[in-house]
C-alpha cells in the first residue's frame, strides 16, 4: 500500500487499506472509557502486527499529581526494535513543556481543553507497539484513540517517526575568560550549545518546540541555531541569527504581549513579559524538513555565546531509517520537573 498525500485536493482519491482504531472504550458496553494505570504501572496502548501507519493520536488524562505531564511516559517501537524510536514525557510530546496545560493549535499538534492531539504519520512494515508508563505518584485515568490504516505492505520508501525529549538545568555558562572580540564572546564550534538532536541514519528533521525557565529579566534568545549535517566541520550548512528568528519571530518577541500560534511556529506559552520565568516556542519543517544522508546534529546557543544559564529542554521530531542511535537514557523523574524561581529549589 502506497500512503497518499494529505492535501484537500487529494480527499477524493481512492485508496486501498483499511481503517482501524485502538482505543480506551469500555469492553463491557458501559460508559467508563478509560484505562486505570495505577503508580508504577505500564499500559499499553497499542499492538499492531502487519503493515500500516498510525495518522492520529487523541488523549487527555486525569491525575492528581500536578507534574503528571513530565511524570507519564510515551514509548513506541516500529517493526519489532529493540529500542524505543519515541520517548518523551506525555506533555512534551504533545507539545506542552513545563508539565503545564495551554491551548495551542499547529498543523501537527494541537491541545484544546485537556485534548490532546498528534497527527504526525508514523508508517511501518512489520508491527507497531504503544505504551505509555505512569511515574507519577497517583492513578492516572487515561482516555484515548489511536487511529491507524492497516495495509498488505507498505509500500515507498518511508522512514520511521522518531521524537525524544532532553533537558540542560542549568544550562552551561562559558567561563569568563572565553574568547572576546572586545564586544561579545564568539563562538566558532558550537561545542558548547544547548543539544536538541544528536541522530544518525538516513533520514529528515521536522522540527521541535522549546522549552526555556529564566530567573532574572532580560532577553534570553539571542542563541544561534546550527544544523551540522553529515559531520560536517564548522561552519554548518545551515547556521541561523537568532532564537526568535530560529522559530520565526523578530525581535527579542519584543512586541509581544500574548502567546499566539501559526500552522508551522509559535509562541504558545509565556508567564512573564520581562522574559523571566517559563515561555514555549515551538518549529515545525513541514514544508522545508532539514535532511541528512548520514547524521544530523542540531543546536542552539542559549544566549550569544551561551551566557545564559537557565532551565533548557526540548522534544524532536524527525524521520529517518533504522537503526536509528540509541536515546541517551531519560532523566529520572526528579530530575523532570519544572524548576520554581524563588522558592526553595537551587540550582542543580
Amino acid at each position: 500500500m502506497q500512503m497518499g498525500s494529505t492535501s484537500l485536493r487529494d480527499l477524493a482519491q481512492l485508496r486501498d487499506g483499511r481503517s482501524r482504531r485502538a482505543s480506551s472504550y469500555d469492553r463491557s458496553g458501559g460508559n467508563r472509557d478509560a484505562l486505570v494505570i495505577p503508580a508504577g504501572g505500564t499500559a499499553e496502548l497499542a499492538q499492531i502486527g502487519g503493515a500500516g501507519c498510525v495518522t492520529h493520536i487523541w488523549t487527555t488524562i486525569s491525575c492528581r499529581d500536578p507534574f503528571h505531564l513530565r511524570k507519564l511516559v510515551l514509548r513506541m517501537w516500529w517493526d519489532g526494535e529493540d529500542q524505543p524510536s519515541v520517548e518523551a514525557p506525555v506533555g512534551d510530546f504533545f507539545g506542552l513543556g513545563h508539565a503545564q496545560h495551554t491551548y495551542f493549535v499547529s498543523l501537527p499538534l494541537q491541545m484544546f481543553d485537556r485534548g490532546f492531539n498528534c497527527w504526525f504519520p508514523m508508517p511501518f512494515a512489520q508491527g507497531a507497539r504503544i505504551t505509555i508508563e505512569n511515574q507519577a505518584d497517583e492513578q492516572a485515568v487515561y482516555y484515548y484513540y489511536v487511529d491507524y490504516e492497516q495495509y498488505d505492505r507498505l509500500e515507498g520508501d518511508l522512514a520511521r517517526f522518531h521524537c525524544q525529549w532532553r533537558r540542560e538545568n542549568p544550562t552551561i555558562v562559558r567561563p569568563p575568560d572565553a574568547v572576546d572580540d572586545g564586544q561579545q564572546r564568539l563562538n566558532t564550534t558550537g561545542k558548547e550549545n544547548y543539544l536538541i538532536l544528536d541522530a544518525e541514519g538516513r533520514g529528515h528533521y521536522v522540527g521541535c518546540h522549546l522549552d526555556v525557565d529564566l530567573p532574572e529579566p532580560g532577553w534570553w534568545g539571542e542563541g544561534d541555531d546550527m544544523f551540522f549535517i553529515d559531520g560536517e566541520a564548522w561552519p554548518p550548512a545551515l547556521h541561523g541569527t537568532g532564537t526568535e528568528d530560529y522559530f520565526c519571530g523578530a525581535w527579542n518577541y519584543n512586541a509581544l504581549q500574548q502567546t499566539f500560534c501559526a500552522p508551522y511556529f509559535g509562541y504558545h506559552y509565556k508567564t512573564n513579559a520581562d522574559y523571566t520565568g517559563k515561555h514555549s516556542q515551538y518549529r515545525y519543517h513541514v514544508e522545508d524538513p532539514v535532511r541528512f544522508q548520514r547524521s544530523l546534529l542540531f543546536s542552539i546557543e542559549h544566549g550569544h555565546a551561551n551566557d545564559r544559564q537557565g532551565d533548557w529542554s526540548s522534544t524532536a521530531y524527525w524521520y529517518q531509517t533504522e537503526p536509528h542511535k540509541r536515546f541517551p537514557a531519560l532523566l529520572p523523574v526528579d530530575q523532570r520537573l519544572p524548576y520554581r524561581w524563588g522558592g526553595i529549589e537551587r540550582w542543580r
